[in-house]
């Protein structure tokens, strides 16, 4: 599979080297130049181009860029044909420099619908419910029990399909979450959020999602990480998020 990673931070450089060493064909790119890709993402054969050529004659575009800067590379996506599946990481955080308010936004507006609708295409959710640290090290093999579940949302069933295979092969049980519309149930401050749970735990956990609660959530959990002095364990932090639920 052709994949246009569009974004280097630690959720697109990951996935880039996971799936270059899972045999894919793989480009990854920046806003600062592909001279500026660290070597360790090109380890298993990715290649560094321009923003303007991750997104030509691929399969699939992993969209993993911060939230706020959506609106800047959407003119790439125009000429991108329907058939390319487009995978959107990317949450809101309004939180250090990306406190930017966009209308709407954390206020109860589904942020995938925002990407799609700036991007001017469908896009499938996936990988936004994870941690930098569970992604990176926690993901195993299929049928390994206990395998921690990340949801996928997408309005067209195959492309979900291929969103959800990618899971699979990024270490994790994929979760069919259904439509676009319904993806508000893995934004942050939702019991599905980097909670780290398996399969069976995250339907029910996704089904238990409060829209009108979370912004208040999410504001109480933007409140503890400010507090923060240095950046706590891994396993700290999917406490903190789990503990926002009970």
């Amino acid at each position: 599979m052709r994949i246009g990673v569009m974004g280097s931070g630690a959720i697109g450089a990951h996935l880039a080297r996971v799936f270059s060493a899972g045999g894919h064909e793989v480009a990854v790119a920046n806003s600062r130049g592909p001279e500026t890709i660290d070597a360790s993402v090109l380890e298993f054969g990715a290649q560094a181009v321009t923003a303007a050529d991750v997104v030509q004659d691929k399969d699939v575009v992993i969209l993993s860029v911060p939230f706020v800067k959506v609106p800047e590379v959407a003119g790439l996506f125009a000429f991108v044909p329907p058939e390319t599946v487009v995978i959107d990481t990317t949450n809101y955080v309004p939180f250090g420099a990306w406190n930017i308010p966009i209308e709407g936004v954390g206020q109860g507006q589904v942020e995938s619908l925002w990407v799609a609708q700036q991007l001017g295409r469908p896009v499938v959710k996936a990988w936004n419910a994870v941690l930098e640290g569970t992604l990176k090290t926690k993901g195993v093999p299929p049928g390994t029990p206990g395998r921690i579940a990340l949801p996928v949302a997408a309005d067209s069933d195959e492309a979900r399909e291929v969103g959800m295979r990618l899971v699979d092969e990024s270490g994790f049980d994929p979760f069919d979450a259904g439509k676009l519309a319904d993806s508000w149930r893995q934004q942050p401050a939702t019991p599905a959020y980097c909670t780290e749970l398996t399969l069976d735990e995250l339907g029910p956990a996704l089904q238990a999602a409060d829209r009108e609660k979370t912004p208040a959530i999410r504001t109480r959990v933007l409140e503890r990480v400010a507090a923060f002095t240095s950046l706590p364990p891994l396993d700290e932090i999917v406490e903190l998020h789990r503990s926002l639920h009970r």
